[in-house]
């Protein structure tokens, strides 16, 4: 076992038992917001291409259009109030833990993607598939949702040539930062460089 997967066993694990009573509290105040599950589920692309089930808290209305393109604002109508805040803080990220200790994903990396998605990359960027998906990643900190698909390729790209625990622990501040801040980047501008918005953008969730 590498230092990296104990790392994020210790550390998923740990927060998993510190935090339930936040879970719990979260769950419940979805469900009374609005109808439907209080946990979404979503198929993604993870190391190697293999394809898992992400977990996250919902934030969108189950009255809306299942998949539908990723909100550009917090004025979006299909954000529920506390999906809103949820998104702004980074808090519908949290059941991602049970992903990191079931070893689908690890506490850092490249944000995991639809599989679709990865098709369309050349081999360069295909690489970005090498190591293990993230809750949060390099191109996360450096940007988010403010810059590009391709741009987040090669600051997954980076983070594979020069990760190191040091690293991770750098990204780890940062994103907890972030997350108290005033949530900028969270919103995505503009998905890909050649405007491909409709028919590439990754889809998200609304129910």
């Amino acid at each position: 076992m590498s230092v990296k997967r104990l790392f994020d066993i210790i550390v998923s694990l740990a927060l998993l038992l510190l935090i339930w009573p936040l879970l719990l509290l979260i769950a419940v105040l979805i469900r009374l917001d609005s109808h439907g599950d209080a946990v979404f589920r979503q198929r993604r692309a993870g190391y190697k291409g293999k394809p898992f089930t992400l977990y996250k808290f919902r934030t969108m209305s189950c009255s809306v259009e299942p998949y539908g393109v990723s909100p550009q604002s917090g004025d979006d109508p299909r954000l529920t109030k506390i999906g809103k805040f949820l998104r702004e803080t980074s808090l519908d990220e949290l059941p991602q833990l049970w992903n990191v200790l079931a070893g689908s994903m690890s506490l850092v990396g490249p944000r995991p993607l639809y599989e679709r998605q990865a098709d369309k990359w050349n081999d360069r960027q295909r690489r970005r598939l090498e190591i293990m998906p993230g809750i949060t990643g390099w191109a996360q900190i450096k940007g988010r949702g403010e810059i590009p698909i391709e741009e987040k390729i090669e600051l997954d790209i980076y983070y594979l040539e020069h990760r190191s625990m040091m690293l991770d622990l750098k990204i780890i501040v940062y994103t907890f930062l972030q997350s108290i801040g005033k949530g900028q980047g969270i919103y995505e501008k503009r998905y890909s460089l050649s405007n491909e918005r409709e028919a590439d953008a990754p889809k998200d969730e609304v129910g």
